[in-house]
Order: structure tokens, then C-alpha cells, then sequence
């Protein structure tokens, strides 16, 4: 495992290859017609809000994972990886921009569906049970509690908003509505496998994947592929085995590898003596909340990959 830098990059310049566009997290950069490269910055989001201070090393880590990932779960369902060296298409100044943080990778039709998968009840999912005994339409049995392990996953896919929106939670039959039925039930079925698997792989390493969402485009002839980041903290929840059976006696939220930690801090902070209304500009970070948060980035893929 490389050992992220401790210097942080909020937003790459990239200047030999034309700009794409900057995600929450990612800055994308055309590579000819056919490629892209993807560049994790270390920049961090919470309730679809840039924060305004990086996490430093959080982007190669978060690549690092992602090719964990990726390299193990690539049987189920093909990536959009080209196998190539990020550095191999920047100028030789631009690299250390790039190295251990960017992917060069297929240039794909995305599919506008966020192919959410939970195995556990948690975060927005266990406000809505309690309202309704259901989440996003998929009825569940009375007297879960939080963080409680469903008696299987489900698929609770989200419609893709655009830049500073928030995506929004839509029902299955939507999703068919959207990309016909034979596509909807492929992305269904390929995201609930590869979250079956990789729940598996982090539970052998101590670590539950409590749900996660996944990307999808399509090849000019119509494959389906991966895409994006898989299995992040920036894209799951993760809680470590040891104290989740005492959170979850308590009906607390367990203790987590993800962005829960500043989100936490985000709930209570202030701006002008009124708490936040999670509109930008964000509070800004405590020097504590930072390092607190790149640890725990650390500490899972130690786990993960040890």
C-alpha cells in the first residue's frame, strides 16, 4: 500500500488536457475522444455541499480503494479501467498531480442512476422506516431497529442530480421507466451481487459495509460497466465489527470509516449563531474534525488491504 501525501490538492490544474468538468470530489479531463482521466482531489462533500477545507491524502486514498475493489469484483461485471498509467498522458510537471490519485480510464455513455444497495438500516434509510415501515417504496418487517441488519439487501436507487442537487430517491419501476426493463434489472441484479460480495471480502478484514451505491455507463455496444468510484468511504458506510453490537443494543448509529464523522460535527456547527442549514457556503472545519476524518480514510484501507 503506498502511503498517501501529507499535502492536500482541493482542485487540480490539469492545463495539457482539456477540463470535462469538476465533481464534488473528482475533476475529469478529456484524454482524445474515447478516454478520461479522473482525478481524485482531496476535496470533501457532505449533504451535497463542497466543503471548503481538503482532507489531505483523502483522494489517493480513495483511489486506492477503489482499485481494491475494482481488482476484486471485476468478475462480476467489467470497469471502465484502461489498464494504462495515469501519468502516461500529462506533462512530466502535471504528474505529481496525478500519481496515486487518478485513473485513466474508458470514456463511457453514463446511465443517470444511482444503483444504491443497503444491507443494514441506517442514516436516511432508518428515518424513513420509522415513518413508514419502508424505505424508498421497499417494505421491511415491523420492529428493526437502527443500524439493524436487514433479512436481505435491497435496491434503493436514486435519480443522478445535477451539480449542487440533491439526488433524489426514486422507486424501482422508475429506474424501468427510464432505461427499459431488461437494463433496470441487469443494474438491480449486478449491484446487489456486487455488494453481497464485497460485504463478504470486508467482513473477513472486520469491517461491515452497512450500503453503498454504484455507477453504471454503457460501451458504444451497449456493455455494461462500472464506473466511477466503487466502495469508498465517500460512496458507503462502513463500521468496523468491534462496537457494533453495543451501538446497536443502545439503537445508536455505530461507529464509521465514512463521512459520518464530519457529518456528525456538520448537525451541531453554528454559522452566525444559528446552526448550519446545509446550504453553501459550509462551516468551516476545526483542524481536529480534519485530521480525525483523514484517519479514519486511513485507517479503513489499512484494514482493508491488510
Amino acid at each position: 500500500m503506498t502511503t498517501p501525501s501529507t499535502s492536500a490538492l482541493h482542485t487540480s490544474n490539469i492545463a495539457s488536457l482539456p477540463l470535462l468538468a469538476r465533481g464534488k470530489v473528482r475533476d475529469n479531463y478529456a484524454v482524445g475522444d474515447d478516454r478520461i482521466l479522473m482525478v481524485a482531489s482531496d476535496r470533501l462533500s457532505a449533504f451535497d455541499v463542497i466543503m471548503g477545507e481538503p482532507i489531505p491524502g483523502k483522494g489517493e486514498l480513495l483511489t486506492q480503494m477503489a482499485l481494491f475493489w475494482f481488482a476484486k469484483l471485476g468478475h462480476i461485471c467489467p470497469n471502465h479501467l484502461t489498464g494504462e498509467a495515469p501519468e502516461s498522458v500529462v506533462t512530466p510537471e502535471e504528474i505529481p498531480q496525478v500519481k496515486n490519485r487518478a485513473m485513466l480510464v474508458q470514456r463511457l455513455q453514463p446511465i443517470m442512476i444511482e444503483a444504491v444497495v443497503r444491507g443494514y438500516l441506517a442514516g436516511s434509510g432508518w428515518k424513513e422506516y420509522q415513518d413508514s415501515q419502508a424505505v424508498c417504496g421497499v417494505p421491511l418487517p415491523a420492529g428493526l431497529t437502527n443500524a439493524a441488519k436487514l433479512p436481505a439487501p435491497i435496491y434503493t436507487p436514486a435519480a443522478k442530480a445535477e451539480m449542487g442537487d440533491h439526488d433524489e430517491n426514486i422507486t424501482y419501476e422508475r429506474t424501468v421507466e427510464m432505461v427499459g426493463e431488461k437494463l433496470a434489472a441487469q443494474i438491480r441484479d449486478t449491484a446487489i451481487r456486487l455488494y453481497q460480495e464485497a460485504a463478504e471480502i470486508a467482513l473477513q478484514k472486520g469491517m461491515i459495509i452497512a450500503d453503498t451505491k454504484f455507477e453504471f455507463g454503457l460501451t458504444q455496444d451497449g456493455t455494461l460497466v462500472l464506473m466511477d468510484e466503487v466502495l469508498t468511504p465517500d460512496s458507503s458506510r462502513y463500521w468496523p465489527v468491534e462496537g457494533y453490537a453495543e451501538a446497536l443494543a443502545k439503537g445508536d448509529n455505530p461507529p464509521s470509516y465514512d463521512k459520518q464523522f464530519v457529518r456528525d460535527w456538520l448537525e451541531q456547527a453554528k454559522v452566525n449563531g444559528k446552526l448550519w442549514d446545509k446550504k453553501a457556503p459550509a462551516p468551516r472545519l476545526p483542524h481536529e474534525v480534519i485530521e480525525k476524518t483523514a484517519a479514519k480514510y486511513r485507517e479503513a484501507l489499512q484494514r482493508l488491504t491488510a
